[in-house]
């Protein structure tokens, strides 16, 4: 029996030591395996920066394109459409000067731009939201002013004779 133990003992260690192999190859195959998907990974992350790449360029450009465009366009809108969307703007957001910047009256509408933050600052206290109910007023006043005027004398008022107020 000692022999049947004997060779049962060596079969054993024989299935052992091929177990072990088997293991060994197929942890080496998991490991090129691995390898082979990180490189793919890897070129997939490359690939994914440079059309990330083109594509902030292309959207950089679009954008530049449609500035350009938007700019052009405002500066060939004629006297009329001045009045008009100067006065449109005035009555709907006139407390935040918006119709003095498109008149190219920066200073104005900055002085009622912040006139108007300085109010909604300051509504907590109650004084505020009479300012900001001003400034609307005035933008309101001014939008109507301007749609009434006849095209010519709007023209003459507001952009030759560059009249500010009222």
């Amino acid at each position: 029996m000692s022999d049947d133990n004997k060779n049962l003992g060596d079969d054993l260690n024989d299935m052992l030591d091929d177990a072990k192999d088997n293991a060994r190859k197929s942890g080496d195959k998991i490991s090129q395996k691995a390898h082979e998907f990180s490189d793919d990974a890897k070129e997939l992350g490359r690939e994914a920066k440079e059309k990330a790449s083109e594509f902030a360029g292309e959207a950089k450009e679009s954008a530049k394109e449609f500035s350009d465009s938007a700019k052009e366009t405002f500066n060939n809108v004629s006297g009329d459409n001045k009045k008009v969307l100067a006065g449109i703007l005035g009555i709907i957001l006139g407390a935040f000067g918006v119709h003095k910047f498109i008149l190219g009256y920066n200073k104005e509408g900055g002085i009622l731009l912040g006139i108007t933050l300085l109010g909604i600052v300051l509504s907590c206290v109650g004084i505020g939201v009479i300012v900001v109910w001003l400034t609307g007023l005035v933008g309101l006043i001014e939008g109507i002013i301007y749609l009434t005027k006849s095209d010519e004398e709007f023209y003459n008022t507001y952009q030759v004779g560059k009249k500010p107020w009222f």
